[in-house]
């Protein structure tokens, strides 16, 4: 079947060529044509099916109005709906999102950051795994525009979003620890990320600065990479092995979501005989009978924050953002967990 083209459009609509590519273009307005006549041909160009071609439109524009998004796990609650936010943030400013999700392996990262290269997208908005800060450097020294979300690397000089870790753990502490806990443990996972890094050092100056010994058997570190019955394993395990804990604190929605099961396994009852707390949300703390307290993460914000930083870079942005790196508050939202 032979591919409407614009002179078809033209021909069928009674106009010239010039005057279809100006409609299909946006451009009737500033080139004067009437409303009748861009009525006209938008009508002939949807009967026939047109669709631009937009390998011609990215050669004679220099943008294919795509951009890359790379995220951890597409999966995860938290990547999930902030992939949908991002989606219709980029919308408003007429771009479209390709999703790609790392695994956070280093080496698929890079790999996913060459084809979207190749395939010209006009910008990258990367949650990064360790070992990507060649690839990420690598984009900045050829004057790709890129933001980073959720983490950066100290270092290289980027643009990125993401929440006061050490403020969310801090105010879930202090919360616990007013409420009489004081034997609180705390799971994270054994990675080599900023945010996993801040996290786990807020857990320990909350407790020097109350005065609360710092006990090692109190914290728990997931091996990474795992399987999902691993990982419940170690959990069960410190939950057994620490019965004396009357709180625990998990660093992210997984490791939380894995808690909680194995808290139900054990046969304890929340909060009567365990508190507990998490840093982000997924439906399942809200669905739970008593309601898992959280640490919640702003994700329209920091969706709406990354695609203003990026359209900044891209020179469409109305206004200059006042920070190229903004970190952002965490809310504490309580359910009677605790």
């Amino acid at each position: 079947m032979k591919k409407v083209s614009l002179k078809d459009i033209a021909q069928l609509a009674g106009v010239s060529p010039s005057t279809v590519s100006f409609v299909l273009n946006g451009k009737a307005q500033q080139m004067r044509i009437t409303a009748a006549v861009a009525e006209r041909v938008e009508q002939v160009a949807r009967q026939q099916g047109y669709t631009p071609n937009q390998v011609a439109i990215s050669l004679r524009t220099g943008e294919t109005r795509i951009l890359g998004l790379l995220v951890e796990d597409i999966s995860n609650h938290f990547f999930a709906t902030l992939a949908r936010t991002i989606e219709a943030e980029a919308e408003k400013f007429g771009y479209k999102i390709v999703y790609c999700s790392t695994e956070n392996n280093a080496g698929k990262g890079g790999e996913l950051l060459r084809m979207l290269s190749q395939h010209q997208v006009d910008g990258f908005l990367i949650t990064p795994s360790v070992g990507m800060e060649e690839d990420i450097m690598q984009l900045v020294q050829h004057k790709k525009p890129v933001v980073l979300i959720d983490r950066f690397f100290p270092g290289i000089d980027v643009p990125y979003v993401m929440v006061d870790n050490a403020q969310g753990v801090t105010e879930g502490m202090e919360f616990l620890l007013k409420k009489g806990y004081r034997k609180i443990g705390f799971v994270n996972v054994d990675l080599d990320l900023v945010q996993i890094h801040q996290r786990t050092d807020a857990y320990k100056q909350t407790l020097k600065e109350k005065q609360i010994p710092f006990k090692k058997e109190y914290l728990l570190q997931v091996p990474y990479p795992y399987q999902r019955q691993e990982a419940m394993s170690a959990i069960n395990d410190f939950i057994l092995k620490n019965k004396s804990l009357d709180a625990v604190f998990f660093a992210t929605n997984y490791l939380g979501i894995l808690g909680l099961e194995s808290i139900v396994r054990a046969g304890l009852h929340i909060p009567k005989d365990i508190a507990m707390l998490c840093f982000d949300d997924h439906d399942i703390f809200r669905l739970y009978p008593e309601g898992i307290a959280i640490i919640q993460q702003p994700i329209e914000e920091i969706a709406e924050t990354a695609i203003h930083l990026l359209m900044s870079e891209l020179g469409k942005a109305k206004t200059r953002p006042a920070k190229r790196q903004v970190q952002l508050q965490t809310s504490l939202i309580l359910r009677n967990s605790e």
